[in-house]
């Protein structure tokens, strides 16, 4: 955990608008976050995502307002059903009508949040209890969607959606208004549409990309980001991540703002000169354009 505290710390430095963590085999997500935001005091921390399926929604909901009260109320809790080879092969587990079971979860985890008693009876969920910890205020809570169904209902249940693996095109035409009618349909405030990408500032985007396509060019194998690539226009996740020189990825990170995109997780890669670079310009960017930019994953 030393070394999340460093690079937190060094975030906090640089001035970039906060921190998230992914779901790994090496730290949980919202263990990090509650180390990170004990040692560094102020800067926003994220989760993008925690999987629902092996985590029940009352479990989830008593470990985030555990986290809340620690850290001092900076967490946005970015939540997924996640993909179903890795919920049936790693976790045993029926990837089971994942629509459904979303609905229900944050039918039930977003009034725990809130601090109200659930009496829950779904298909999928049977829920009476009440979770209550001081200090703590409910976090954001936001889903990982991609497909119109999964944005209306982040649209009407969260707080808005973490997107990966989607180019400016999807977020401007598909993800945007979907999940924007939604939540104005449901009387709710606009939703966060949190744009989460591999970036890299540098002066070879043609080897940039193809770091990319040798790490990341299953992604196209899976359903769920096949059609967002279909969306897009592109042939894989090469052709959507945010590279080039300064001036280029400043371009793109306007490309996805003027799409609808609030906020944008940057996940730099490469070289540490490479990686370096990159964090200096996201930091000149947050210090232009205030909260609510770049953030270092």
């Amino acid at each position: 955990m030393a070394d999340i505290v460093d690079e937190v710390r060094h975030v906090a430095e640089l001035g970039l608008g906060g921190a998230w963590w992914a779901e790994r085999h090496t730290a949980d997500a919202l263990t990090a976050a509650t180390v990170a935001g004990l040692a560094v005091p102020g800067l926003p921390l994220g989760t993008a995502v925690v999987t629902t399926y092996p985590r029940h929604p009352l479990t989830l909901a008593s470990q985030a307002l555990s986290v809340q009260a620690a850290i001092g109320n900076r967490l946005a809790l970015g939540i997924g059903p996640g993909h179903r080879q890795r919920v049936e092969s790693v976790y045993g587990l029926r990837f089971d009508r994942p629509a459904r079971h979303t609905r229900e979860y944050l039918g039930v985890l977003v009034p725990l949040l809130h601090g109200e008693t659930v009496e829950f009876n779904g298909e999928m969920y049977q829920v009476a209890g009440q979770t209550y910890t001081p200090d703590a205020l409910p976090p954001s809570v936001l889903l990982a969607a991609l497909g119109p169904v999964m944005l209306r209902i982040a649209g009407e249940l969260a707080d808005g959606t973490v997107a990966v693996w989607t180019g400016p095109r999807t977020v401007e035409t598909h993800v945007a208004p979907r999940i924007t009618a939604a939540a104005e349909a449901a009387g709710k405030p606009a939703p966060r549409i949190v744009v989460n990408l591999p970036i890299a500032v540098t002066d070879d985007a043609d080897q940039a990309r193809a770091w990319v396509s040798a790490h990341f060019g299953g992604a196209g194998l899976v359903p769920s980001y096949r059609a967002l690539f279909d969306r897009e226009g592109v042939r894989g996740p090469a052709e959507v991540v945010v590279v080039g020189d300064e001036h280029e990825v400043g371009q793109q990170l306007h490309r996805y703002a003027d799409a609808g995109a609030t906020e944008f997780i940057a996940v730099p890669f490469g070289s540490r000169e490479q990686i370096d670079r990159t964090l200096a310009f996201l930091a000149h960017v947050n210090r232009e354009v205030g909260p609510g930019s770049p953030s270092e994953a």
